[in-house]
């Protein structure tokens, strides 16, 4: 007994390990667990059978067995499927279902791993109705909970979240009845993270945090140590970088226990991944070094050179990467055939080809690189080694890419003829995460060929697979290079780029005009939810519902493309689109928002604002004056690109009139029509939560008029409760919010906006609240927003210096909160100015007045008081205006 006890341990250990290789390899969905079910879990064989020949057939399939999970470790899955398709045959013979349902459901794993659906689903039907019809038992039931686990796999990989929690949870109730603490840890990480896929954040990480606590009580130190490194792993996929480091770091404390270098390696390997995913590349460089200086097995090795080659380009040591070129070549050449042999090729060519793009770019010929046909020749291998392997979606991935270098050095038809047979594989495994791509690639090939029409319907075809993927885009393959911005935005904004083209005289039509509108809502809503790193908003409404609400509203989509700024418009009552263009570079644009952006942070700045903000105007506003004011437009709504949104447009000026733009419309921001709640504000008495730190914290100065600014909304609203320094704490304010029906949220205290969401917070008095957790503020329910908040006012935020895509995190608050309209400072302004502009706008609000025209009203009220756009500018209203 003690001696199949140890047995049993080992193959749990086993499993553990496979948890940590999948965190690197699996494609389009990462979970947690490579679960393939190992004999050590059944009694032994020859005392259930009789006879000696079915004896020896049981044991001769129990080494089939262990033949097929060798081979799916090696990653050879065609060979895995063949070796396990004669186990499951060799049981069938003996008599032996218990071994045959759990040679099946490795068998799906396998297919799995191939691409092949049908044959995935088949193989773990038929283990279930096997396992259904067995006499129960503790054996049965072991199996019976791992094979739910890869139905849930299965179920999530396919899209198919809420059956893939069904499956899960049936197994951690099994789990729970056999007391098995290490499978049960497995099971949850990957229900956390299909909770996560759902938008049921608060769940997930619930059942997170009751996995850290389960993993301290696990006496086994190396089975802590990998079930820290998965927790971590997991943690920093789904954008929690911050409790990622602490698990990790957790984790080696752990591993250094242990005194193993390869498992203090692989802890290592995993801190450099969430220090690079916190934008700290020395930290990550750091540790990757320390992992290389342990001498870890070759794939660890190959995984640190191809990380610390990528981090050296990110952070332009070019001479450096090209140092580290031979030792990385010749240690991805000592790799046998495999998928990560064919990854790590694919992952070489790809960084090779980016240094020579950034080397052109700078201009520096002292540093050789390799040439396009030394790339072609590493991308050469890859591809017959996925085709012996006949893994096709490694085939379609170094097919593709060696498309991609043709169509770089522009060998069209090398380039079509490749691009073609990589869609084709893709298409076949139905593998729309890579399919896209290809789809993506054979319309800048088109576009590159001249043909406008046709690269336009590549580019449609690609566009509508992204959209399908949805929750799929914030994990697809980290093995291959992979960023939103550039394999993602691109594809939709060089859609819209086509799409707004016009030929001679002819005229963008309107089709297009709404084409191209309706792919930059899509495109606002990915990049939220890349912001979130999660799928977890959807459209709520149709852009027609919002256009509707208001007859005196027009909506305005500036589009930053490379060579010109575009812009749509929308008027009420119009289905025509109206669009024009300013001919200017990007980086032309973008240098001078950033000028305005530095003057308007200039309290003497204004006639510094006043030159460069009209430059603006006259990209936006100047060429449709007349047909606004014909439309009697009284609201302009801007769903603004870029860095545009770092800066007010209210401060736009026009030089003919000499006015700033809010003199002439009250105005909005949206991160999208698709988000915006089109319900007019209900109008009855204002009920406010005043909320307020003025004191010095966590490093933050004292603001001194918060208590002013309270005060005085308290004496423009009906009725209010306060929560001032220490009383506004996160549990205070949960408890209120969630107690009574504030129709007006007001926070007067220091918050900043920025791109990662990490760095994304509201101060209260006891922490940093960061903006994932803001939504726990005003849900009532997992699946129920607050319907009575009409308002959130945030009047001491800013936006974070030197990084342009700030905004995203003030976006991201406004819909993370959930509440119809936001009031944000893009900047903070400690001053009585600020407690004058929020009296008058809750004044104005109260005669019936929109909430854009309150705002304006209140600006243009402090315009009369304090000229400089710094103690007026900064506010701005987000979602809905009416």
């Amino acid at each position: 007994m003690g001696i199949k006890r140890s047995l049993f341990e080992q193959k749990i250990k086993l499993l553990l390990r496979q948890v940590r290789a999948t965190v690197q390899r699996h494609i389009s969905i990462i979970i947690l667990a490579v679960l393939f079910l190992v004999t050590a879990i059944l009694p032994s064989t020859a005392h259930m059978v009789t006879g000696n020949l079915l004896a020896q057939a049981s044991l001769n399939a129990e080494n089939l067995v262990e033949q097929g999970k060798a081979l799916y470790e090696a990653e050879k899955f065609n060979d895995a499927v063949k070796i396990l398709q004669q186990a499951a045959a060799a049981f069938a013979g003996s008599g032996d279902k218990l071994g045959q349902a759990m040679t099946l459901s490795n068998l799906s794993l396998a297919y799995q791993q191939l691409g092949l659906w049908k044959e995935a689903e088949g193989a773990i039907a038929q283990s279930l109705n096997l396992l259904q019809n067995l006499e129960r038992s503790q054996e049965r039931a072991g199996i019976l909970a791992q094979t739910l686990d890869v139905q849930g796999r299965l179920h999530l990989t396919r899209g198919q979240t809420e059956n893939a929690l069904n499956s899960w949870q049936q197994a951690a109730d099994i789990y729970k009845k056999l007391g098995d603490r290490v499978k049960l840890v497995r099971n949850h990480i990957n229900c956390a993270q299909a909770l996560q896929v759902l938008g049921f954040y608060n769940r997930a990480e619930n059942i997170l945090d009751e996995v850290k606590q389960t993993l301290q009580n696990i006496p086994d130190a190396s089975v802590r140590v990998e079930g820290f490194r998965s927790l971590g792993d997991v943690l920093r996929l789904l954008g929690k970088l911050r409790e990622s480091e602490e698990i990790l770091k957790e984790s080696l404390k752990v591993a250094e226990s242990l005194r193993s270098n390869q498992v203090i390696s692989e802890v290592l390997v995993s801190l450099g991944k969430t220090a690079r995913a916190q934008k700290n590349p020395q930290a990550a460089l750091n540790f990757f070094q320390q992992a290389a200086a342990l001498s870890p097995p070759i794939n660890t090795r190959i995984e640190l050179l191809l990380n610390r080659f990528s981090l050296l380009l990110e952070t332009q040591q070019f001479r450096a990467a090209t140092d580290l070129l031979p030792q990385t070549q010749s240690e991805i050449n000592k790799l046998p055939p495999s998928r990560m042999a064919v990854y790590a090729r694919i992952n070489l060519a790809q960084n090779l080809a980016r240094l020579k793009k950034e080397i052109k770019n700078h201009s520096n010929k002292n540093i050789n690189t390799p040439s396009w046909l030394d790339i072609a020749q590493l991308l050469a291998p890859a591809v017959q080694q996925a085709k012996s392997l006949q893994d096709k979606r490694a085939e379609s991935y170094a097919t593709g890419t060696l498309g991609s270098l043709y169509e770089q050095t522009e060998q069209l038809s090398h380039a079509f003829d490749l691009t073609e047979k990589a869609l084709f594989t893709a298409q076949a495994i139905d593998a729309p995460d890579i399919t896209y791509q290809w789809q993506w690639q054979l319309g800048r090939l088109l576009k590159q060929k001249g043909d406008i029409k046709g690269a336009i319907a590549a580019y449609q075809v690609a566009f509508r697979t992204l959209q399908s993927l949805r929750s799929d885009l914030v994990a697809i393959n980290p093995d291959i290079q992979f960023s939103f911005t550039e394999s993602v935005e691109p594809v939709y904004r060089e859609l819209v780029d086509l799409q707004l083209q016009s030929k001679g005289n002819l005229e963008t039509t309107s089709q297009n005009l709404t084409q191209a509108r309706d792919v930059i809502e899509s495109l606002k809503l990915a990049e939220l939810n890349n912001f979130f790193r999660s799928a977890c908003l959807e459209p709520i409404v149709k852009l027609d519902e919002v256009l509707s609400q208001d007859e005196n509203a027009a909506v305005i989509y500036p589009i930053i493309l490379p060579d010109r700024l575009e812009v749509i418009l929308t008027l009420p009552g119009q289905n025509k689109l109206r669009h024009y263009t300013t001919k200017i570079p990007r980086d032309q644009v973008e240098s001078i928002i950033t000028s305005l952006r530095s003057s308007l942070l200039d309290v003497a700045g204004t006639s510094q604002v006043k030159e460069q903000s009209q430059k603006i105007y006259e990209w936006l506003i100047r060429p449709a004056e007349v047909e606004l004011t014909n439309s009697g437009i009284k609201t302009l709504a801007f769903v603004l690109d870029g860095s545009l949104r770092n800066i007010p447009m209210a401060v736009l000026y026009d030089r003919q009139q000499q006015k700033y733009l809010v003199e002439k419309y009250a105005i909005a921001l949206t991160p999208g029509l698709q988000l915006v709640n089109p319900k007019p504000l209900q109008r009855v008495e204002l009920n406010a939560l005043t909320a307020g730190v003025g004191k010095e914290r966590f490093g933050l100065p004292p603001l001194q008029n918060v208590a002013r600014e309270l005060k005085v909304i308290q004496s423009k609203v009906s009725r209010s409760k306060e929560l001032l320094n220490q009383e506004f704490t996160q549990t205070n304010l949960q408890k209120q919010l969630q107690s009574t029906p504030f129709s007006v949220v007001h926070l007067a205290t220091h918050g900043e906006f920025s791109s990662d969401p990490e760095k994304t917070f509201i101060l209260t008095w006891d922490k940093l609240l960061k903006v994932k957790e803001f939504d726990k503020l005003v849900r009532t329910s997992e699946t129920n927003r607050s319907s009575n908040i009409e308002l959130l006012v945030l009047s001491a935020c800013k936006t974070a210096q030197g990084d342009k895509r700030a905004a995203l995190g003030l976006a991201g608050v406004a819909v993370q909160a959930g509440v119809r309209s936001t009031l944000a400072s893009l900047w903070s302004v400690d001053d009585q100015s600020t407690a004058f502009l929020m009296s008058e706008f809750y004044r104005q609000l109260k005669t019936g007045m929109t909430k854009a025209e309150a705002l304006q009203h209140a600006q243009l009220a402090v315009v009369a008081k304090e000229n400089s756009p710094y103690y007026w500018a900064p506010y701005v209203l987000l979602g809905n205006w009416l």
